[in-house]
C-alpha cells in the first residue's frame, strides 16, 4: 500500500535540516502528509550524519525502535551521510531498512518509495553534480529564519573528516538558481536567510564570488537579515570581510572553525591555516565590523595531541573571546587518515580536556552576553516561549532572546537587552513590532 503519511528525522548539521525540509516538500508534492511522530507515519526517513560515531549509531538505534507491538513497521528510509558512507551495507546491518539514499540523490526519494512498495529495496548513493535541486518543488512555506543551500562538498580533506567522501567534491549552485530560491523563500514568509555549505564561503560561479552573492541577496525587498555557515578560514577573502562592514543586512556573526590552537595539530589535521593566519583573519574581521560575534569549532583529543597542544587551544579561546563555540571529542571515522594514526588519545584524557575546554568557552560566552546588557537592538521573533505572553527570537549576534511581547513569528521588534545567561538573553520590548 502506498504510504499516506511520513516523518523525517534529521540529525547533525543545518544542511541536513535543509535537506529534510526539501524531502518533506517532495513527499508533500506526492500527496503525502507529515505525521506528528514515527508511530503515526507510514514512511519514516532518517536523515543521518556521519561526522561522529555517536550520531551514526543513534540512527541505527532509532531504526530498531520502529518495530511495533503487532510486529509491523513503517517503510524505513536511511538517508544522508551514513547512507552514503555505508550504501548497501546499511541494509545488511539492519534488515528493517527498506531504502538507502545518499545526500545527492534524495530527489529520487518518491520514486524509490514506489519501488519499495512494489517489494524492492532500492539503494542510490550516486553523486551527480547537484542535479537534485532541479527536481525540487517551489518553496511555498518558510520559517522566519530559513536555510538555503548554496554550496556542497569539500576539497579540503582534513584528516579527521568524512565529508569529502559522503558529500563529494566542492560544487556551487548556479547564481540564478540561488537568487530565485531566495526570492521564493521571502515570498513564503522568510525574513532571514541562512546560506549553507560545507565550505559556504568557497561558493563561486561565473566569475562571481560569495561576497558578490551576499550583496545581490541584500537587495531583495522583504529580506531583513542574511547569515551563513559553515565558513573555512582559507576562504575568508578580503571582499567577504569588507561585506561584513558594508552590507547592513549581513548580521554581525561569523562561525569560523579553527579546531585546535596548536600549529602542530593543525598540520596533522591538514588544516590549511595556522594559528597566526587565523588570528589575523579575526583581527581584520573586527576591524571591518567591531561588534562581530565570533563562533568556532574545536576537536580535543586528536591523535598525538599533547597537554601543551591542548593548552594552546585554551589560549586561542581566550585570544579570540568566542561568543559561542562547539567542541567535540575526536571521533575516529573509518577510512579517514587520522583513524590509523599512532598515539590515539585515551577516552579518559579526551573527557577531561573536553570538560576544561567547555568551561573556558562558557566563561567567554557569558562574558560576551554580559557585554550586551543595556544594548538597544532588534530581535527577529521566531516562536512562542514557555510562558504566557513570552516569545523567543534572535538578536543580530545570534543570541536567543526571551521577551514578553504580542509580536508574532516573522516580526522584528526593538528591544533592550536587560539580562544575560550563558545560553540566552532577556529582552524588554521598546515599542510596537516593526513591519
Amino acid at each position: 500500500m502506498n504510504p499516506k503519511t511520513f516523518k523525517i528525522k534529521s540529525f547533525g548539521c543545518q544542511m541536513n535540516v535543509y535537506d529534510g525540509e526539501r524531502m518533506a516538500e517532495l513527499l508533500g508534492a506526492q500527496g503525502m502528509s507529515a505525521a506528528a511522530g514515527t508511530d503515526d507515519a507510514d514512511l519514516v526517513v532518517f536523515n543521518t550524519c556521519h561526522i561522529r560515531e555517536k550520531a551514526a549509531e543513534k540512527a541505527y538505534s532509532d531504526v530498531g525502535r520502529l518495530r511495533r507491538e503487532d510486529g509491523s513497521k513503517p517503510l524505513i528510509a536511511l538517508a544522508g551521510c551514513v547512507a552514503q558512507a555505508e550504501g548497501a551495507e546499511a541494509k545488511r546491518r539492519s534488515s528493517m531498512i527498506d531504502i538507502v539514499v545518499g545526500p545527492q540523490a534524495y530527489h529520487r526519494l518518491p520514486e524509490m518509495v514506489a519501488e519499495a512498495v512494489r517489494g524492492a529495496r532500492p539503494v542510490d548513493t550516486d553523486m551527480p553534480a547537484i542535479a537534485k535541486f532541479d527536481a525540487f518543488p517551489e518553496r511555498r512555506r518558510a520559517n522566519p529564519s530559513a536555510f538555503l543551500t548554496v554550496q556542497e562538498g569539500c576539497d579540503k580533506f582534513c584528516t579527521y573528516c568524512v565529508v569529502p567522501y559522503t558529500r563529494g567534491a566542492e560544487i556551487s549552485r548556479p547564481w540564478n538558481d540561488i537568487v530565485a530560491e531566495a526570492h521564493a523563500l521571502v515570498a513564503a514568509g522568510a525574513r532571514e536567510i541562512v546560506l549553507l555549505g560545507q565550505n559556504v564561503n568557497a561558493w563561486t560561479h561565473d566569475g562571481r564570488d560569495f561576497a558578490d552573492l551576499i550583496r545581490a541577496l541584500a537587495t531583495i525587498d522583504g529580506l531583513a537579515r542574511i547569515r551563513y555557515t559553515t565558513s573555512h578560514p582559507a576562504d575568508m577573502t578580503d571582499a567577504l570581510i569588507a561585506a561584513h562592514g558594508e552590507v547592513e543586512k549581513l548580521m554581525p556573526y561569523l562561525h569560523l572553525p579553527v579546531q585546535s590552537g596548536s600549529n602542530r595539530v593543525l598540520k596533522a589535521m591538514n588544516r590549511s591555516h595556522s594559528v597566526e593566519t587565523y588570528l589575523a583573519t579575526i583581527e581584520k574581521m573586527r576591524a571591518a565590523r567591531p561588534d562581530i560575534a565570533v563562533s568556532g569549532d574545536f576537536i580535543v583529543g586528536f591523535p598525538g595531541e599533547t597537554e601543551a597542544d591542548f593548552d594552546a587551544t585554551l589560549q586561542i579561546v581566550d585570544a579570540v573571546r568566542y561568543a559561542s563555540a562547539y567542541s567535540f571529542k575526536y571521533s575516529a571515522r573509518p577510512g579517514t587518515p587520522a583513524a590509523s594514526m599512532e598515539d590515539q588519545i585515551p577516552r579518559t584524557v579526551m573527557d577531561d580536556r573536553l570538560q576544561r575546554l567547555q568551561a573556558r568557552i562558557t566563561e567567554n560566552q557569558m562574558s560576551f552576553n554580559r557585554s550586551k546588557i543595556g544594548v538597544d537592538t532588534q530581535v527577529l521573533i521566531e516562536r512562542k516561549g514557555r510562558h504566557e505572553g513570552q516569545m523567543i527570537g534572535r538578536s543580530p549576534w545570534l543570541q536567543s532572546v526571551h521577551v514578553e511581547t504580542a509580536a508574532q513569528p516573522g516580526e522584528i521588534i526593538d528591544v533592550t537587552l536587560v539580562a544575560a545567561g550563558p545560553n540566552s538573553m532577556t529582552g524588554a520590548a521598546r515599542q510596537k513590532a516593526a513591519a
